[in-house]
């Protein structure tokens, strides 16, 4: 395809870089907070990650659509497969070289289509080497995709975001099991379908939403999601009583700073995040190391952790705490994606842990 029949594009970032391309997707300029993921796969899930709210996300890997991608459904009483909610949250895609003709028995439509239908703006034809470099010395910077029309300066972590990708009401997804309330900050539903193929009764609800004093209920888990985990305070008081209340919890990603903070302990603002399926963890009680799935920009200071918790995970490559387990009460967290989606699932069995725990649970 000539260049002539692409529309130019220029990626802006804040300290006065410029990358130029060419737009694809929805044709609109954009703003929001740089970032990028070394996932070599898993662009769909990537996509559809209510973490990447306000985010321009940029893929290392240098070839992207080329297994296309398949359809949403309309149903909203089961998990979707293949994605991990039912829109794109990203705020818009950033990539080297864009597959038009994919190939795969599953795919119903182009990448470029998706987000034309999703109104989601990409630019491709930018060295994105060359743009990981520059985001790796000077962390994760504010930029913008413009496409004709200028467009101001957007900080997503200046905003409640995870305000914006919360279910509004209650949802029930039915089980046989134990009945686990999944307190959504921007549930991944790779986390839901976790929850389920291990018969949970599930009931997902709002990320302020007064949980600690439902009756009945075994369990809690605590979403991944968006921004700064300081701004969700409500939550972190719901946290606090369910502390109180000794309910067996499991904090990811999101939540898993979520009760760090609810314990007491403080968060801060990571240089350039984890974002990739490929970040290396111990387990500092049995020295055994994984390979796990992730995506935040912030993180817990494990030197502002009180004595009631010890330190469960690490990341290997910065030393980052990953994973709390409480001394005496039944609470334990991760930093990474147990469920995968995309990624290896080297930590699944943390979910069986989680259910070990609300079982053993004294009624």
């Amino acid at each position: 395809m000539k260049n002539t029949t692409r529309q130019p594009a220029q990626l802006i970032l804040k300290d006065g870089t410029v990358f130029t391309g060419f737009a694809f997707g929805d044709a609109h300029s954009v703003a929001g907070e740089t970032v990028f993921s070394t996932g070599m796969v898993g662009y769909p899930e990537s996509l559809t990650d209510p973490s990447y709210r306000g985010q321009l996300l940029v893929f290392t890997y240098p070839l992207i659509g080329n297994y296309g991608v398949g359809m949403l459904s309309s149903r909203r009483d089961t998990p979707q497969a293949d994605f991990e909610s039912d829109r794109i949250h990203a705020g818009g895609l950033v990539v080297s070289s864009l597959t038009r003709t994919p190939s795969h028995y599953r795919s119903r439509q182009t990448l470029d289509q998706w987000l034309k239908k999703e109104k989601v703006v990409g630019i491709e034809g930018i060295d994105t080497r060359a743009l990981t470099t520059h985001l790796r010395e000077h962390g994760s910077l504010l930029g913008k995709i413009v496409v004709n029309t200028p467009i101001e300066w957007y900080d997503p972590n200046r905003e409640a975001l995870v305000e914006q990708v919360s279910v509004q009401a209650p949802v029930r997804y039915h089980g046989k099991g134990k009945r686990i309330v999944v307190v959504d900050c921007g549930v991944k539903h790779g986390i839901l379908r976790s929850l389920l193929n291990r018969s949970c009764d599930v009931l997902r609800v709002p990320w302020n939403y007064p949980f600690a004093s439902l009756p009945h209920i075994d369990g809690v888990v605590i979403s991944n999601g968006p921004g700064d985990p300081q701004k969700v305070s409500e939550t972190i008081g719901e946290i606090k009583k369910a502390l109180h209340g000794k309910l067996p919890m499991l904090g990811i990603c999101l939540g898993h700073q979520l009760i760090a903070l609810a314990l007491g302990a403080r968060t801060y603002k990571l240089p350039y995040g984890h974002r990739s399926h490929n970040q290396p963890v111990l387990d500092v009680q049995t020295e055994k190391a994984y390979i796990t799935s992730q995506n935040h920009g912030y993180a817990v200071r494990e030197s502002t952790l009180p004595q009631t918790v010890q330190s469960w995970f690490r990341n290997l490559n910065d030393g980052t705490n990953e994973g709390l387990r409480h001394r005496s009460l039944p609470v334990m967290t991760v930093q990474f994606h147990p469920e995968a989606s995309p990624g290896p699932t080297d930590t699944a069995f943390v979910f069986d842990e989680f259910i070990k725990m609300v079982y053993a649970r004294p009624r």
